[in-house]
């Protein structure tokens, strides 16, 4: 897939007001500092689509951004924000289930997962949630680049084998790094074979 426009369309922190243009939704999600907004500038070929910051948790809303004019692509709030307080951490929380829990053009959640770490409870929890809701999800493994080409392995090994203790079968999986682009080709196709299975 091309990308030949990305457009900011709306942020928000009621699901109501999300866009009512029933095209195919993305959402992206990860916690704290995991890289989210530089992948999504990275797949879109976008310097400043999504904000960056050094400081983690910049991303407070709902973002939904129209890409070639047939599906959005949804920036959310990060999971386990460092600095923010207890009652924006509640509010977070529950605009995002209620994100999940009716948003009905969502075709898959990417789980963004910071490749140099081991597993963090939050994100298999985070993961259980999408499975026991019955929300489509892929991981993507974040800053490949910071790691040599015989830890990496190790790590998604590492990583595939902790997730099969609970989960039958693993979701797709993608290894990407906003540096050089790795995964953009990869996560892009798979984007548009759903899209593509959704209107046979």
């Amino acid at each position: 897939m091309k990308i030949k426009t990305a457009e900011f369309v709306i942020s928000n922190t009621e699901v109501s007001k999300c866009p009512k243009e029933e095209f195919p939704e993305y959402a992206f999600i990860g916690r704290s500092n995991v890289g989210k907004s530089s992948l999504i500038n990275m797949l879109t070929n976008h310097g400043s689509l999504a904000k960056t910051s050094g400081k983690p948790g910049k991303t407070q809303l709902i973002n939904h951004f129209v890409i070639n004019k047939t599906w959005f692509l949804v920036d959310l709030p990060g999971y386990g924000y460092a600095s923010v307080s207890k009652d924006q951490r509640r509010s977070f929380q529950k605009f995002i289930q209620d994100y999940f829990n009716t948003r009905m053009q969502l075709a898959c959640t990417f789980v963004l997962i910071d490749s140099r770490h081991k597993p963090q409870k939050i994100d298999l929890e985070f993961m259980e949630f999408l499975g026991l809701n019955e929300i489509p999800f892929c991981i993507v493994f974040t800053k490949s680049d910071k790691l040599n080409k015989s830890t990496l392995p190790k790590n998604i090994e590492n990583y595939k084998k902790e997730l099969l203790e609970t989960w039958e079968e693993l979701p797709p999986y993608f290894i990407s790094s906003a540096t050089n682009k790795a995964g953009q080709k990869e996560i892009l196709d798979f984007i548009q074979g759903v899209n593509e299975s959704l209107t046979n």
